[in-house]
């Protein structure tokens, strides 16, 4: 654990006693918040919370949780436009400064690599809070976390991954987490133009884990443990692409719901347009309101674990 520093890539987390451990302490957090037991770990302690592009979920997890622990917060939202990088400083030269205030930086920035950049020259950890279209390693923990928490033990896991595959980076990072489970099999669902991109289905192959390409949600539905749905991310396309044509490809409303096994669970990792229909929020499958909670305690874990 005490070599457990910058977080940059889920990667590092390919380790089931290493997160055995996590997942043991943001149980313990979870339980002890309930009965309002929380000890003030990381008093003294201050987390610069750095995102260049709009966040709710992560920044508001990873701000709540050093709160909750007894640390303090700086933060800033839309860091492109209101910091000195609208005047040309380079992502390097803020994260030295920055680093130079703070004990941890959680970065998101819309450049790829850009958590591994921010690593080199910074003098406190660095934690990826998604850089483009790479990764989001803490998103793939809390995800992984989930399951665990709905399901028990991942053994003969049927995983289906829907929407955005070429460009989804918590699908891209959950993944890398998949050679952990004893018997998976992967169901690729998205549109055409938008499919997994061969990196990760490599890492799929060379861990002989089986999966399965389709543009058809409803046709393994019966067969799906944890549906993992996602946004269709307008964002990240080339001007010319036909975002309006794919945006509502996949819907997941009460009809298609009732082709799907009592025990499943849907997932998704915030926020939703079009592809997650609120009517099926009070069903007992939906599970991305807890998923989006479970963010705060494994959030905890890991700030006491760089921080503490």
């Amino acid at each position: 654990m005490s070599k457990l520093h910058h977080i940059l890539s889920t990667k590092q987390f390919l380790n089931k006693e290493l997160l055995d451990t996590i997942f043991g302490i943001a149980d313990q957090f979870q339980k002890q918040d309930k009965k309002n037991k929380l000890k003030k770990t990381l008093a003294g302690k201050l987390l610069a919370s750095v995102f260049y592009e709009p966040s709710t979920r992560t920044r508001f997890s990873f701000e709540a949780a050093m709160l909750k622990l007894g640390g303090e917060v700086l933060s800033t939202e839309s860091a492109g436009h209101f910091s000195s990088a609208i005047k040309g400083e380079s992502l390097e030269d803020t994260i030295r400064v920055i680093g130079g205030y703070a004990n941890a930086i959680v970065l998101r920035h819309h450049e790829e690599g850009a958590a591994e950049r921010a690593s080199r020259v910074s003098p406190v950890p660095i934690i990826n809070a998604g850089d483009g279209p790479g990764e989001h390693p803490t998103q793939a923990l809390l995800d992984f976390y989930t399951i665990k928490r709905e399901l028990g033990p991942h053994h003969n896991l049927k995983l289906g991954l829907v929407g955005d595959l070429l460009y989804g980076r918590t699908v891209h990072s959950l993944i890398q987490l998949l050679p952990l489970i004893r018997r998976v099999k992967v169901f690729l669902i998205s549109p055409k133009g938008l499919a997994l991109p061969p990196i990760y289905k490599a890492i799929l192959r060379n861990h002989e884990i089986p999966f399965f390409e389709t543009a058809d949600l409803e046709r393994n539905l019966s067969e799906i443990d944890v549906l993992y749905m996602t946004r269709i991310q307008k964002e990240r396309f080339p001007k010319n692409f036909p975002y309006q044509k794919v945006s509502t490809a996949f819907v997941l409303n009460k009809k298609i719901l009732s082709k799907i096994r009592p025990q499943t669970i849907i997932m998704h990792p915030l926020p939703r347009n079009h592809e997650v229909h609120p009517e099926i929020d009070f069903d007992h499958r939906a599970a991305y309101f807890r998923q989006a909670q479970n963010g705060l305690y494994l959030r905890m874990a890991l700030l006491q674990i760089i921080l503490a």
